[in-house]
């Protein structure tokens, strides 16, 4: 039973059966005390009505015997005096309980004690004088004993002063057999009708819940089978519909194809890295066993490019595993020009010389990581310009602005994009020794992208390639209204 009712179809039955069965208590609930109200403020006109026709006639000086009462089992009349005597009654009316309520008045008049209840008539006489008959009503409930048998009825009680000066009240009953059997009938209608309508709504909601959720088992049973067969180009069925399942389908189905993406990637990384590393490492395999056979032969200063090519690439490859795995940037500060000075003013052995102008703007990150930027652009640019390199640093807006010129050949607009990409060396760069591993782009890129920036590449005015890292100005160096990047 437990593990049923963790089914979402389970669960939204019981809820929608448990709203409805409250909505339907409350609204039945309602729909009888409005209905009990209707029929009792008509047997209250009802009992008004009679009761005034027998105090009329009272007013109007007709003897009591003379009194033209209705039948005791339609509506059951009593005149009582001031004491609670009952000085006339209709035909076969043997006696009336009246509740409290109605009989207040006439109850506190007859309990006064003697000294008191001269008084109190004098207090009536005030009140209403002979042949008047009172504007308000006193309504309760009771019952009353027609021909032997006891019946329950709506009493209404009028007071009355004859034209001789007495005053009395006339209580008439009307009937209570309608309003309960009304009652009784609708109540017996909801008891009956509320089970099976309950039974229908959660079957209904049964159904419709298992058509609805039909096609996330579909989701989930297709889930399970890319899982089993790692076959991760293939997608789950989406639905014609545009409804929260829909967009869950589709959701699932970008998040396969992103899955696939980085699979694919990492694979050709591996790949790639492997092929990369097994050159440099069986050149210098050959060379030591050169050496180790003729030692005149042995290539010391090959043996030690290729080491450190190998060094330099193992470092880019735990670099871009780093960025990989989400390594932060640590958030420290640093002026951009000074560290562009700094950086530029350590570097030996480039062909050409690097002219700098940069303006003083902070920004937050590794200096570590961005050094590694800088120089990766310099490298790039030291190994295709062909008289000079420029480092600028400028403001722009929110943006500080690192570019990196030359004055080489430039970068083709179809190749802008793919230049930083893993591994992937131009035409005109594909000697290793020349172009390097193909990595210092892609890896700054993906720094520039960790500390929130940007790293793109276009023509400068000359024809040569200008590569622009954009990153965040720190947060007290922003100026005072938002600029967008241009």
């Amino acid at each position: 039973m437990r593990r049923r009712m963790r089914s979402v179809r389970a669960r939204a039955t019981l809820a929608a059966t448990l709203v409805v069965a409250i909505a339907l208590v409350a609204a039945g609930a309602a729909v009888l005390l409005a209905l009990r109200a209707s029929l009792i403020g008509q047997a209250d006109a009802e009992a008004d009505s009679v009761a005034r026709n027998a105090a009329s006639a009272l007013s109007h000086g007709l003897a009591y015997n003379d009194l033209d009462l209705p039948d005791g089992d339609e509506n059951p009349v009593e005149v009582l005096d001031r004491k609670g005597k009952a000085v006339a009654s209709g035909e076969d009316v043997e006696g009336m309980n009246v509740s409290a309520k109605a009989s207040d008045r006439l109850n506190s008049v007859a309990n006064d004690d003697a000294g008191d209840t001269d008084e109190g008539l004098a207090d009536e006489e005030d009140a209403l004088e002979a042949g008047d008959i009172a504007d308000e009503t006193w309504y309760g409930e009771g019952t009353a004993t027609v021909e032997g048998l006891t019946a329950d009825y709506r009493f209404a009680g009028v007071d009355v002063v004859t034209k001789g000066g007495v005053p009395l009240t006339v209580y008439a009953g009307a009937p209570l057999s309608a309003e309960q059997g009304a009652v009784g009938t609708a109540l017996t209608a909801m008891l009956i009708g509320l089970p099976l309508l309950l039974v229908t709504v959660s079957g209904v909601t049964y159904l419709v819940t298992r058509r609805a959720l039909r096609p996330v088992e579909g989701i989930r049973a297709e889930m399970a089978a890319i899982t089993a067969s790692e076959d991760l180009s293939r997608r789950v069925p989406e639905a014609a519909t545009h409804d929260e399942v829909a967009r869950l389908a589709r959701t699932t189905n970008e998040t396969l194809a992103a899955l696939e993406s980085s699979v694919e990637r990492q694979r050709s990384f591996v790949a790639d890295a492997s092929h990369e590393l097994r050159s440099p490492i069986a050149s210098l395999r050959t060379q030591l066993e050169v050496g180790a056979a003729h030692p005149e032969l042995l290539d010391v200063e090959g043996a030690v490019e290729d080491t450190v090519r190998l060094q330099r690439l193992a470092a880019d490859l735990l670099l871009l595993a780093r960025l990989d795995a989400g390594e932060r940037s640590a958030d420290a500060r640093l002026d951009l020009a000074a560290f562009v000075h700094e950086e530029t003013g350590q570097r030996v052995g480039d062909r050409v010389e690097v002219s700098v102008d940069a303006e003083s703007v902070e920004v937050a990150g590794s200096r570590g990581q961005l050094a590694r930027v800088l120089g990766n652009l310099l490298d790039n640019a030291q190994r295709h310009t062909r008289t000079s390199v420029a480092v600028t640093v400028r403001r722009s807006g929110e943006w500080a602005v690192l570019g990196v010129a030359d004055d080489g050949t430039g970068v083709p607009a179809a190749e802008r994009e793919r230049v930083f990409e893993r591994f992937v060396r131009l035409d005109e760069a594909r000697t290793r020794d020349d172009g390097g591993a193909g990595l210092g782009l892609a890896i700054a890129r993906d720094v520039a992208v960790r500390h929130g920036g940007s790293l793109t590449v276009r023509d400068t005015p000359t024809g040569g390639a200008l590569f622009e890292l954009r990153l965040p100005l720190a947060k007290s160096d922003r100026p005072a209204q938002s600029a967008q990047p241009v």
